[in-house]
């Protein structure tokens, strides 16, 4: 089982018995308003179980519960790219509202980020964030990244267009190896 901690937090595989918080974090407005519409809202029982019964059994793991006191409060996961885009991801996160603001969710990127890298051999992490998504863009730069660009009129959410926020962080280069010729 693949569970990564930093000293506040850990991200762990969803199991059963997160259910419950994960309904009484997922299901808030201010959270689903920064999610794509596949994130529900309202955001039902059925709905977390069916999220756990995918997200449980992956292999490897790329979704993660992002728990805090022992609880899940949020999640983070990846979207691999394939083809050519193979040395990619995606990164995406949400933390339920209570424990905003407290770095669980900057904690949350840098364990994630670190531990795609290494695993699945990335170049290239990046995260697009709704423009008023002020604290989602705030986490981002804390845990390393950069903003690469902002997509305009990229997005329609609760039928209004805007723009996105492109954020990206590069693996570190390799080391290199001088060679005498």
């Amino acid at each position: 089982m693949t569970t990564l901690k930093s000293d506040r937090i850990k991200l762990r595989p969803w199991k059963p018995g997160d259910e419950k918080s994960l309904v009484e974090y997922a299901n808030n407005r201010n959270v689903s308003k920064n999610m794509r519409d596949r994130f529900p809202y309202p955001y039902t029982l059925k709905d977390a179980e069916g999220w756990i019964a995918f997200a449980g059994n992956e292999s490897p793991i790329i979704n993660f519960a992002i728990e805090f006191n022992g609880e899940a409060v949020g999640g983070a996961g990846l979207v691999l790219g394939t083809d050519i885009y193979r040395r990619s991801s995606e990164i995406g996160y949400w933390l339920g509202e209570p424990h905003w603001g407290k770095g669980i969710a900057t904690e949350a990127v840098k364990l994630l980020t670190d531990y795609a890298f290494v695993r699945f051999n990335l170049v290239r992490i990046f995260a697009n964030v709704f423009e008023y998504n002020v604290g989602s863009a705030k986490v981002l730069e804390k845990a390393g990244y950069t903003l690469e660009s902002r997509m305009k009129k990229s997005v329609v959410k609760d039928g209004v267009v805007f723009d996105q926020l492109a954020f990206v962080k590069l693996a570190a280069p390799a080391a290199s190896v001088d060679s005498k010729i």
